[in-house]
């Protein structure tokens, strides 16, 4: 992205060292503060202490970040997705119909969705949190785990999303829940208003068990 001059970020979280624990090896309820750095048209940094969200934007001139997001909510539902359609045929049924859902009009959001990709995580969820929809990496056959890292990707993203009034899910159940066993952990990843992502979950729930190789019905 960079040498194309699209927008990249950085992702960071902290977590709270736990005496009886590996200390590195927590589920994402151990995240004291989470936070990203958007490097775009403006710089912004959105950062959660752990009781709501707030932006901040760089002011280069001055060089300090100015308070222009207090309270940052993520709208219930919207109608943006943020996935990486080229690996459509690669994606569970789950998926699958729920992209079809979207694309038709009939899911939940109530109207036909505008896919929304850049290929970079902190944009595309950046996106999503102010305007409202869903970002999903999910998994494919190729990588059955997905390509996010639980520890940090994936869990400081879904506290900030958490802590806005959104969610952040692996399909089956929440990522802060999630107990890595290795630091570079992987896990499929949704991120996004409430609604959509209860939505996916559901899509999960129903249709979990369909055969992955058997499209006649997507």
């Amino acid at each position: 992205n960079i040498d194309a001059s699209l927008p990249v970020g950085t992702i960071f979280g902290i977590y709270k060292k736990e005496e009886e624990t590996d200390g590195f090896l927590q589920d994402g309820r151990g995240l004291v503060a989470a936070g990203y750095c958007l490097y775009s048209a403006t710089t912004v940094l959105v950062l959660t202490l752990g009781s709501g969200v707030d932006g901040f934007t760089l002011d280069p001139d001055r060089g300090v970040f100015l308070h222009t997001h207090p309270d940052i909510r993520a709208p219930d539902k919207g109608p943006i997705y943020s996935f990486n359609e080229a690996h459509y045929h690669d994606f569970s049924n789950p998926v699958k119909r729920y992209l079809s859902a979207l694309k038709e009009g009939s899911s939940s959001v109530g109207k036909r969705a505008s896919a929304r990709y850049v290929g970079a995580l902190v944009a595309d969820v950046h996106n999503v949190l102010i305007n409202g929809g869903i970002y999903g990496y999910p998994s494919t056959r190729g990588n059955p785990d997905g390509k996010l890292r639980l520890l940090y990707e994936c869990c400081p993203m879904s506290m900030i999303m958490e802590q806005a009034g959104g969610a952040g899910s692996t399909g089956y159940g929440r990522i802060l829940d999630v107990q890595p066993t290795e630091i570079h952990q992987r896990v499929p990843t949704f991120l996004g208003s409430i609604e959509n992502v209860f939505e996916l979950d559901r899509f999960h729930s129903f249709y979990g068990d369909d055969d992955d190789d058997d499209d006649s019905d997507v």
